[in-house]
């Protein structure tokens, strides 16, 4: 079983899923609302209180988990944490609540995962379709073909603003619809070609907000209950009808819902002008879904990350042979180094693979251009924090370590680090090393034991070596070398 766990801006959620054939089942779900968007003061850092119900969400949903035996759990934070000035402050309290590591994923991320979500639920492979999300603080919109993703996109626009900037104070004017729609329009018109009707057979809404419109059009009979720009509409000239949110009454939503789904509502309007979208299909997958569907394929060797780290590779035309023979020679030296656990093993490879990716800017200071380049980029499958552990790997990989210093703190990855370094300076010294060629400690100090020959076959190893000795030392670790007869 896996469960996730996705921290909205509207309400924080959870899935607990089998996989069950060819299908997943989801056998628990649970929701927070807690509003977590709403939660962002003037500066943007999220407020003592809103930090404290995020706390105690995460503490009902631990012990939720708790019941299950769970082979892997995701737990996913979108725009309210990517945005959030003081996100890390207050992230380890959180994940402590919940008692797993918390990933902030990008924008384009979350739509991969929100299609991935949809495309296994659907069942016609050959289809051409657009998928719309609509969160409380974002919107996302994927191009797809079946389970393949076209196109992805991320726009900052989302319920709780919406609602709050356009509707003070509960009031709802045509005027106020006109300009929340006309706002939401803006956010989409750059991005519209390649999401136009010629591209797509049918769009789908996979988010909370699109089914509660739905839910509102079809409980309170307006026109055919369809989600159409018609019935979207004639829902708007209701709403302004009655004028104060708080008392439109819907039958099929709560009261402290309303005013997320008039903030969806103008978006939902706004997309659909924008895109030339006349009906909208809602479908009851997502996010969530797709963080299970995605644990899964990890669990059965089909990791999105490797498909990602393969095309990086290509984009910016590494070796392939010299990125090979980096990453088996770190293996064969992080193996020897004993580490704790495996929770740098993937992505130490992976930076391995892509060690030489800033050569595509320049040979001077690439390691500096292909840790900046690998942190920004747009990496399939990948959390932030992974990314940034990539980076930090590339960048250590040469030179001085001051720069990484504090992060080696953490034993695990400065065995990483040292793996990494050594595998790139025996690279470049072009040894055929094997497993019996090389021991490597890290404890107390660092020991190293290399054939003696080496130093004569190759005389700069010395010279590198001797640099090596001279960046660890600067951190005051000892680097002894130790020549084996």
């Amino acid at each position: 079983m896996y469960a996730a766990v996705d921290l909205g801006s509207n309400s924080f959620r959870l899935h607990v899923g089998r996989f069950d054939g060819d299908a997943m089942r989801i056998v628990k779900s649970a929701r927070e609302p807690i509003r977590l968007g709403a939660g962002l003061d003037a500066q943007g850092n999220l407020t003592p209180a809103a930090i404290q119900s995020a706390l105690t969400a995460l503490t009902r949903f631990r012990t939720i988990l708790a019941q299950y035996n769970l082979e892997s759990v995701r737990v996913v934070a979108t725009n309210t944490m990517r945005i959030a000035k003081n996100a890390a402050e207050f992230m380890p309290k959180l994940e402590a609540a919940i008692g797993y590591s918390i990933e902030i994923i990008s924008g384009e991320e979350e739509g991969r995962l929100i299609y991935m979500g949809v495309a296994k639920v659907l069942a016609n492979p050959a289809e051409t379709r657009l998928v719309i999300d609509i969160g409380g603080g974002s919107t996302e919109v994927i191009l797809g073909r079946g389970q393949e993703i076209l196109k992805v996109a991320s726009f900052s626009v989302g319920t709780v603003k919406q609602s709050s900037s356009f509707f003070p104070e509960g009031r709802m004017t045509k005027e106020s619809f006109d300009a929340a729609i006309l706002s939401a329009r803006s956010h989409f018109e750059d991005a519209a070609p390649p999401y136009q009707t010629t591209r797509w057979t049918h769009v789908y809404g996979s988010s909370g907000s699109i089914r509660a419109v739905s839910e509102v059009l079809t409980r309170n009979k307006i026109g055919d209950g369809t989600l159409t720009l018609r019935n979207l509409e004639n829902l708007k000239e209701f709403c302004i009808e009655v004028g104060q949110i708080d008392q439109l009454e819907l039958a099929g939503i709560k009261p402290e819902r309303t005013a997320m789904v008039i903030g969806g509502l103008a978006i939902l309007i706004g997309v659909m002008q924008e895109l030339g979208i006349n009906i909208v299909h809602t479908i009851e997958a997502g996010l969530r879904m797709g963080v299970i569907w995605d644990l899964h394929l990890r669990a059965t060797q089909h990791d999105r990350r490797e498909q990602a780290v393969q095309n990086v590779s290509v984009a910016f035309r590494v070796d392939q042979q010299r990125a090979k023979l980096v990453s088996e020679l770190a293996h064969i030296l992080f193996v020897q180094l004993k580490p704790s656990s495996e929770a740098y093993t993937a992505q130490l490879l992976w930076a391995a693979r892509l060690h030489e990716v800033g050569l595509v800017v320049s040979q001077t200071g690439y390691h500096k251009h292909g840790a900046y380049l690998i942190e920004y980029a747009d990496m399939q499958g990948f959390t932030t924090r992974e990314q940034r552990n990539m980076s930090k790997f590339i960048l250590s990989q040469k030179g001085n370590l001051r720069k990484v210093q504090d992060a080696l703190s953490d034993t695990d990855f400065a065995k990483a680090v040292l793996a990494l370094r050594l595998a790139v300076l025996f690279m470049h010294t072009r040894l055929e090393l094997t497993l019996a060629d090389v021991r490597v400690r890290m404890k107390n100090k660092i020991e190293l034991e290399i054939k003696g020959d080496w130093l004569t076959q190759h005389p700069t190893l010395s010279y590198w070596l001797e640099k090596e000795h001279e960046a660890w030392s600067e951190l005051n670790i000892d680097f002894v070398l130790r020549v084996i007869p």
